[in-house]
């Protein structure tokens, strides 16, 4: 008996030869037939909306790592030069669409509303989740490196049973998609025509491993192997970003099942606090992806628009140094749980293994204070 496996098919994906980009490096406008006519509502004051979201994640994103290099939080994942690939699609969510993230989707929480005492708990190892995800419509970060995939597939399978039009937004890096998680998750999603979207932040390194050793072709052209439409765009261009989700998600919403998103994109940053980026790569790539900022970009093309741009730089200056002041705050301010608490909300009934494991945590502290 023989089985056929058919081959990823390149008709089904967008962008492989050369990501979709709607504002080129200088800030001009570029014509492009697909994202266009999503973005006609994009105006000077939409584009300056979207500006000064992005500034405000980045200096959230500085004000952590300051505050994880002074001891005033456990670990901090950057995403310096990410800002465009999530900002874009979270401003094309609807308040009711859930977001299933990694441990990097820190532009998500904030533009969900998620609170930034619970946020700073999260990253001081205070909370084992945080926020009250049924409040946000946004999963915990899930550190196992892509079942959140699953988790977002499985919420939209139920959405449509439930003949809802609730939209799933499964977020990843480039790294996740070699794991046999994201790959069920995307055979479940065809199978089922499931409203979920799956978004690649393709930032060009699985911590060290750069991309090139994990894939021969884009990622994007993988999930066309399971019939899954796929688009690859400009990941450092906010309005292509937003274009591509709007697509995405509407395709979703109206039954025409899941979409791939690969953002090209670069984590300029480590992976993480603990990582040193320089032992794995150079200088002058850092260089070239400097050189492609996704607020620079934007700067120059409200400046071609004849926006006042000392004025916008102002705000959106004032907006991110509240920002900041507040995430310090809750950081220098948090207060740790009581020891126990580790076992709360483990099960909806504690088992009689985290009964016993929490006497024995008692009696292990209890015979400390005993010997002191």
């Amino acid at each position: 008996m023989s089985i056929t496996v058919p081959a990823p098919d390149p008709a089904l994906a967008v962008g492989l030869d050369c990501p979709l980009r709607v504002l080129d490096l200088d800030g001009s406008r570029l014509p492009d037939a697909l994202l266009d006519p999503h973005l006609t509502d994009i105006d000077e004051s939409a584009l300056t909306n979207l500006y000064v979201d992005m500034v405000r994640v980045r200096r959230l994103d500085t004000e952590a790592f300051a505050l994880t290099r002074q001891g005033h939080l456990v670990l901090w994942p950057p995403l310096l030069g990410q800002e465009a690939a999530q900002v874009g699609p979270a401003r094309a969510l609807r308040t009711e669409d859930w977001v299933f993230g990694s441990y990097r989707e820190h532009a998500f929480a904030l533009l969900k509303g998620v609170d930034l005492a619970e946020f700073a708990n999260v990253w001081k190892a205070y909370a084992h989740g945080g926020w009250d995800p049924q409040e946000i419509r946004m999963a915990p970060a899930q550190i196992i490196i892509g079942a959140q995939s699953l988790h977002a597939t499985g919420f939209a399978m139920a959405s449509k049973l439930d003949r809802s039009d609730d939209v799933a937004l499964a977020c990843f890096g480039d790294g996740a998609t070699s794991e046999g998680d994201v790959n069920e998750a995307l055979v479940w999603a065809s199978a089922f025509q499931a409203p979920v979207v799956f978004l690649c932040q393709n930032n060009q390194y699985a911590i060290s491993e750069p991309v090139r050793v994990q894939s021969g072709t884009p990622l994007a052209l993988r999930p066309t192997g399971f019939g899954i439409p796929s688009m690859r765009v400009d990941g450092n261009d906010v309005l292509a970003m937003h274009a591509a989700a709007r697509i995405a998600f509407e395709r979703a919403r109206s039954g025409g099942g899941p979409t791939f998103i690969e953002a090209v994109t670069y984590r300029r940053g480590p992976h993480t606090t603990t990582d040193d980026p320089k032992r794995y790569r150079d200088e002058a790539e850092l260089e070239e992806w400097t050189a492609k900022d996704p607020i620079d970009r934007v700067e120059r093309a409200l400046e071609r628009m004849g926006a006042n741009m000392e004025a916008v730089r102002a705000e959106a200056k004032i907006r991110a140094d509240e920002l900041a002041k507040e995430l310090r705050a809750a950081a220098e301010h948090a207060v740790a749980p009581h020891a126990d608490a580790m076992f709360e909300h483990v099960y909806d009934q504690p088992t009689k293994r985290i009964q016993r494991q929490q006497a024995e945590r008692r009696a292990f502290a209890a015979s400390i204070e005993g010997n002191r």
